[in-house]
């Protein structure tokens, strides 16, 4: 962007002026003597405070965020996209667009009814109901012309003089009095609140006026000092609207009877001195500088949004991104505005529409507050806001926003999440690469993360009963052979917790930390592929011993700690199984249940079932491979599979055997069935490695476990000869385990 087109013109005045002309708008004037008829005193004033729960807070979150980091073109959007992620942003940001874009036409319309009279005489005397409009397509064509020629420049000079007669119609409106209000002797204490049962019928209707506090902000690319502009034109305007509100409602519950109240829509005339023109002027006034401030804040919504790239069309974003060489006045995103506005003004009515507006316009609130709140939360150092807000009172915006979005309409705010839904379904698919809504959780997530590590560090002295994997795996092998880490991805999927570490041999320098990084990213992406629970990440370490060492000093994944190593080896080739022999007395010093992995070549079949196999040595290991083998079957890869048991066992023990099983099943409700355990007799001239080669060799997985005693003598032999077999998993438990 050359210089020209980016020359800030605006101070603070403009933001102030296009916020307090908006909240001092049309529903001020036509709608707060009908709410004032319907709820009393207290109950519009209770409208108020619940709408400014609303605003408040969000005003108090875009001072902080535009003190924080420049606010650049797009106001509202610029904010929600750079702390959502640009998609988040486009999907608020679109929605938030058209919501500007159809104020105007609401305002425009709302301009004819200043011209009530007008329309009552021909009615009257002519007996012709005149079109609205007649009146209100040359207002937005007026506008339209002023806005595409002259620009936000003119529009703020305008603005200053339409928010001077509105000024001076609320001045004479407090001045006046009424019959009404000198015979009848009402004080604060009189006034009294009514029919509770539509206040969020009154509410929906008031609300839009709320919405204006931020209609400065949307100028933020056009201003010279953003950061002190936005906050003190925004928050001053909130606060003031909100005052002159009460007094609003207080001089009409005063001034007049509630059935006039609920029947004159300009009720303000009868009060006001001189009130039949200068209301309907404050009226027209307050209507065009409403929608002077929509018509100038939308097209550079939309301009911020083409600019980002968040449209399909690369030839569409540009030509809305495109804005005047002298000023980037953004005259071609103003144009489509303008169109739209008229469109909605054409078909004369946006009631239709007026509630979807309003939920719009709470997701964006609502949004802003969140980020506000996460912010707070993420504790970052790069978050340095000159305005500070309290991170409860962003909290109180963002959850009053969502409560009162369902409260006022369920249907239509409904309607608008899946609208927003749809929208940002479309843009994920266009822009799949671009940040999304987890750029702002990290910062939370770590807190949160430390925090929750902290307390469980602190509970650990409190052993539970209970015992789940937390297991970790160790392999150079990851782009050969992925089974260790679906065998931990299995035990993690829903039960259990797992780490998964790919060594990569050398000693740690700019060379190795650059390849771990690679590798990561690499293992990450292609693991990406299925449903992932584990934790993956690269060691660098020169032997195997030493990154088992560093390996089982890990903290766990899930904040307890691990308790289960798991080793890999390729049946075909066994020659790493000496290596994981070695290192047995250095893992079982630490307490971990030991497990070896034997790969198969031959492709998984998970119809097949899950055979467990228990010898007369595996007094501790045989509850953990029954645990192990019911929390491998939980994932849904084994969803057709069965759980089978072979005890070989001498023949006298059989009966007993069987017993306890049968018990084991039944008292520890685990999904197998008496008739999948089967009690084999132990034959002395029959090894168990050929009883075990000639039932499982169809079966998916092989769990058997051995000792330790036995590995000492026995060695790599100890694995080998189980060649009919698939995958099978070695189990060596440190203790014994309780199926309860």
């Amino acid at each position: 962007m050359s210089d020209t087109t980016s020359i800030k013109k605006f101070g603070t005045a403009p933001v102030f002026f296009t916020a307090i002309s908006t909240i001092l708008g049309a529903i001020l004037f036509l709608r707060f003597g009908f709410a004032v008829g319907m709820l009393g005193f207290w109950g519009v004033i209770l409208v108020v405070l619940l709408g400014h729960l609303v605003t408040i807070p969000t005003a108090m979150a875009i001072s902080e965020l535009a003190t924080n980091k420049r606010v650049e073109g797009g106001g509202e959007y610029f904010i929600i996209s750079r702390s959502f992620g640009l998609n988040i942003g486009a999907t608020i940001g679109i929605a938030l667009y058209f919501s500007q874009a159809i104020s105007v036409a609401f305002y425009v319309i709302a301009f004819t009814e200043a011209f009530e009279p007008l329309f009552n005489w021909a009615m009257n005397d002519l007996g012709y109901s005149l079109p609205r409009q007649i009146l209100s397509v040359p207002a937005m064509l007026l506008l339209s012309i002023l806005i595409l020629k002259k620009g936000a420049n003119l529009g703020v000079k305008a603005l200053y003089f339409v928010v001077t007669i509105l000024l001076a119609s609320l001045v004479f409106f407090f001045l006046g009095s009424t019959d009404y209000s000198s015979v009848s002797d009402i004080t604060i204490s009189k006034l009294d609140l009514r029919n509770t049962d539509d206040f969020f019928m009154v509410f929906a209707i008031i609300f839009p006026a709320f919405t204006g506090m931020t209609a400065g902000v949307g100028l933020s690319g056009d201003l010279k000092n953003p950061s002190k502009s936005i906050p003190l034109g925004t928050t001053a305007a909130t606060l003031l609207g909100m005052i002159i509100y009460f007094f609003v409602i207080y001089k009409l519950a005063i001034s007049v009877s509630t059935a006039d109240l609920l029947e004159n829509q300009l009720i303000m005339a009868k009060i006001a001195i001189g009130g039949s023109f200068l209301i309907p002027m404050g009226l027209a006034a307050s209507t065009i500088s409403s929608a002077l401030g929509s018509v100038m804040v939308a097209p550079r919504t939309l301009q911020a949004l083409s600019s980002d790239q968040s449209f399909p069309s690369k030839s569409l974003n540009k030509w809305l991104a495109k804005g005047r060489e002298s000023d980037n006045e953004p005259r071609n995103a103003s144009l489509v505005t303008c169109i739209i506005a008229m469109v909605f003004v054409v078909l004369g009515d946006v009631n239709a529409v007026a509630e979807i507006i309003s939920m719009f316009f709470m997701v964006t609130y609502g949004s802003l507050c969140l980020i506000s709140v996460l912010n707070h939360f993420g504790s970052s150092p790069s978050y340095r806001p000159s305005f500070k807000s309290k991170w409860f009172l962003s909290l109180i915006g963002f959850v009053t926003s969502v409560w009162v979005m369902f409260k006022i309409n369920f249907l239509y705010a409904f309607v608008a999440v899946l609208v927003m839904s749809i929208i940002y379904i479309f843009i994920n698919r266009y822009h799949k690469n671009r940040n999304g809504i987890e750029s702002i959780f990290l910062n939370s997530l770590y807190q949160l993360n430390r925090n929750l590590q902290v307390f469980l560090q602190k509970t650990r002295k409190r052993k539970s009963r209970e015992w789940r994997p937390s297991a970790i795996c160790i392999s150079k092998d990851s782009f050969e052979r992925d089974i260790a880490f679906k065998l931990l991805n299995w035990i993690s999927y829903k039960y259990g917790f797992g780490t998964y570490l790919h060594r990569i041999e050398g000693y740690y320098s700019k060379a190795t930390f650059k390849q771990s990084k690679m590798e990561l990213n690499r293992l990450i992406k292609s693991f990406d592929k299925i449903e992932n629970h584990v934790y993956v990440d690269t060691m660098i370490s020169p032997s195997y011993t030493s990154a088992i060492a560093q390996a089982i000093q890990l903290p766990g994944v899930a904040g307890m700690e691990n308790n289960m190593v798991i080793f890999e080896f390729d049946k075909a080739n066994p020659e790493r199984l000496d290596l994981i022999i070695d290192n047995y007395s250095l893992a079982r010093a630490g307490n971990f249940d030991f497990c070896i992995l034997g790969s198969s070549n031959r492709e998984l079949d998970f119809k097949k079932d899950i055979h467990i196999w228990i010898k007369p040595s595996d007094t501790d290991n045989a509850n953990l491979m029954i645990l192990l083998s019911f929390i491998i079957a939980g994932h849904s890869d084994w969803k057709k599979a069965d759980i089978k048991i072979f005890n070989i066992c001498k023949k006298e023990q059989a009966e007993e055997t069987r017993k306890q099983l049968d018990e084991l099943v039944v008292s520890g409700r685990l999904p197998i069935t008496t008739s999948n355990i089967e009690i084999i007799h132990e034959q002395e001239d029959v090894a168990a490695k050929e009883v075990i080669n000639k039932r499982s060799a169809d079966a998916g997985l092989t769990i058997i476990g051995f000792r330790g005693e036995i590995l000492k003598h026995e060695k790599a032999e100890l694995f080998k000869g189980y060649d009919y077999l698939g995958n099978v998993l070695f189990i060596n438990a440190n203790s014994y385990k309780t199926i309860e």
